[in-house]
């Protein structure tokens, strides 16, 4: 079953997915970073989404981190393109299309995290509709 990207349901596979996964509970008890994503301009308005992780725990769900160390936020059409591989992060960043606040250093400390997720959003991203004409 395909779910809709940024949708509700698509939040909870990443969760189902990161939940299943062992290497993101062994970086999270070694890591602690609370990430927040704001999408803009999508079909369905504004979404915000997070990912924490810390004290052997992780969790992807709606709504700004607690603590956030890290904020990006960016437009559908440059979320959806490095979603599915058309762009990537970096370049989105250094042309400015993502737009980071906070703790850099965090985050360049992070990257363990973010080599645990890759395996989470690869399991996903089969089942993901980026339309986003919500006919998913």
């Amino acid at each position: 079953m395909l779910v809709r990207y940024l949708s509700p349901e698509w939040i909870a596979a990443v969760q189902a997915e990161l939940s299943a996964t062992d290497a993101l509970a062994e970086v999270a008890g070694s890591h602690e970073v609370g990430i927040t994503q704001v999408v803009t301009d999508t079909p369905h308005g504004t979404v915000v989404y997070h990912l924490q992780v810390g004290g052997g725990r992780a969790e992807f769900a709606d709504g700004p981190a607690d603590p956030e160390h890290v904020r990006f936020s960016q437009d559908w059409g440059t979320a959806t393109a490095v979603a599915t591989g058309h762009l990537s992060a970096q370049d989105a960043f250094i042309n400015g299309h993502i737009l980071l606040v906070g703790d850099q250093q965090k985050l360049m400390d992070s990257q363990p995290v973010f080599g645990a997720l890759d395996q989470v959003f690869n399991t996903v991203r089969a089942r993901t509709d980026y339309s986003g004409d919500g006919d998913a």
